[in-house]
């Protein structure tokens, strides 16, 4: 049997389940750029429309924090960029475009040609980097045979080439995008579908991720712990930011796997 050690407890885990972004991958390097790509390319084109949505407005779209030169450097956990799905996202910025005085068909033609121009940014630079200590984590818990999956409100396919570009695709059993269930996250369909694949009990699983969704879509699948990771966040924030986990770590250096017994 082997056992996750965090610094609240020990838990016997059948299994593991991951969010992708800001818990596998640093969510600003990738998300930051896209998101950057996409508002950049938007404004400009509802400019030439002679359109004009405030720059000030900007961060409440999807949910980022801007540098004074219009530069992603931070995000909210709970927010739409990190929270929400594609066609959440694509729905947000339509319906700007149609309250700036676009048809809805307009805007939504609009927004996916500047999707189009923010993926193909990605292809290019492919700007993901791991969190510290990631590559020690799950190399401890696939040495000791425990199964692993990732849970993510991507989509399957995307979700699927970020964890190739980073190299840690060969650690999960299972990649599970929102496009494979009824209800994202916080409902608790991912994690449910994951545990049918891995023939584990969500209340033998654990769950690490880095929003309130994460946690609040483990306790609605009934996992064993809910664990919200935090990095660069102080204790304070942390509590405020993930209210529903029922313990928060700043990295993967306060978790790791001990075998026990057969």
């Amino acid at each position: 049997m082997s056992e996750l050690i965090t610094p609240q407890g020990r838990y016997a885990v059948a299994a593991i389940l991951f969010d992708k972004d800001g818990t596998l991958l640093q969510f600003v390097s990738l998300w930051g750029s896209w998101g950057e790509c996409l508002l950049e390319r938007f404004t400009k084109d509802m400019k030439q429309r002679g359109l004009q949505i405030p720059e000030e407005q900007l961060p409440a779209l999807l949910g980022t924090i801007h540098n004074a030169q219009g530069s992603i450097t931070n995000y909210d956990r709970n927010g739409p960029l990190a929270m929400g799905t594609m066609n959440d996202l694509y729905a947000i910025l339509s319906w700007q475009g149609y309250l700036q005085g676009l048809s809805w068909a307009e805007s939504m033609e609009l927004v996916h040609q500047c999707r189009l121009e923010a993926d193909v940014m990605l292809e290019e630079k492919r700007p993901v980097h791991s969190l510290p200590g990631l590559h020690r984590f799950l190399n401890e818990c696939v040495s000791a045979g425990i199964p692993l999956a990732v849970v993510t409100a991507d989509e399957t396919d995307a979700a699927e080439k970020h964890l190739q570009w980073l190299g840690i695709r060969h650690y999960f059993s299972e990649v599970i995008g929102t496009d494979l269930v009824d209800q994202g996250k916080p409902f608790p369909d991912m994690v449910q579908l994951a545990c049918e694949r891995l023939a584990v009990e969500p209340a033998h699983t654990a769950v690490i991720g880095d929003t309130n969704g994460d946690m609040r879509m483990a306790k609605a699948a009934g996992v064993q712990v809910a664990i919200g990771i935090a990095e660069n966040e102080d204790t304070i924030a942390s509590m405020h930011i993930l209210p529903d986990a029922d313990l928060i770590v700043q990295s993967y250096a306060e978790l790791r796997i001990e075998v026990t017994s057969q």
